[in-house]
């Protein structure tokens, strides 16, 4: 059974303010709540379908054809953190407001085993219920953290590491020696959807970096999706490790 308080509770959780005041987040779908089951996360309670029902489901569901599990799960207690890791490849996201890029940026994570990624405070709650669906389950083995961007990047420098940015005036990605922070931090940014990294960011950024069109002369698009540029741009980070 389920009541009607914990229906609202549940539904409440959609809100940033609901998510920060209880520390708690959805997971809905098998998947996801099989995940989370397995995970360094603290599960706090599971509702299955054929338990509470059809109609209650539906009440406490975010998605247009209820899944039949959900899960509310605690958020770890690591999610801000300003100390500067020692070595490493790491993300850094400057302002990413879209909930499907984050997601896929956190699956790209996953995939290419990114050490950790750090989030500017502006960018898109990763606990978001659009996020943690997008992840596909990346959310619960990823480290993420929210932390001041252009500071990190300084203790980065300070650390003798690198910054990695992509620009329009960078250095062609496919011909430049990169980095994976063997021995010292390296950090890729990743900008704002619509207007890129920010000033006070780049002037932090060690490393320009450009992802060339196909088609030089006649490029077609101005621009790629923040989360396929990430793709692009961590893929040739570790294809270079295998050379």
């Amino acid at each position: 059974m389920i009541t009607a308080a914990e229906i609202k509770f549940i539904k409440s959780l959609s809100q940033k303010k609901f998510r920060d005041s209880s520390g708690l987040f959805v997971a809905e779908g098998e998947k996801l709540v099989a995940e989370a089951l397995s995970s360094r996360f603290t599960v706090e309670k599971v509702y299955r379908r054929e338990e509470i029902g059809e109609a209650a489901m539906a009440r406490i569901s975010a998605l247009s054809s209820p899944s039949p599990a959900l899960a509310l799960v605690r958020r770890p207690s690591d999610l801000l953190r300003d100390e500067v890791p020692a070595k490493g490849l790491f993300l850094a996201l400057d302002g990413i407001r879209d909930p499907g890029n984050l997601g896929t940026i956190l699956r790209v994570a996953d995939w290419f085993g990114i050490d950790a990624v750090f989030c500017s405070p502006d960018t898109v709650d990763c606990f978001n219920p659009k996020v943690v669906q997008a992840t596909m389950g990346a959310i619960f083995r990823v480290r993420i953290h929210y932390t001041d961007i252009p500071a990190l990047c300084k203790g980065v420098i300070g650390r003798c590491g690198k910054v990695y940015g992509t620009f329009l005036d960078g250095e062609n990605l496919y011909g430049k020696s990169l980095s994976n922070g063997v021995d010292s931090p390296s950090i890729i940014v990743i900008g704002n959807e619509a207007n890129g990294i920010t000033e006070k960011t780049a002037a932090c950024v060690t490393d320009r970096l450009y992802i060339p069109p196909f088609s030089e002369d006649d490029p077609g698009s101005e621009s790629l999706n923040a989360a396929v540029a990430t793709a692009i741009t961590v893929a040739e980070f570790r294809r270079q490790v295998s050379l």
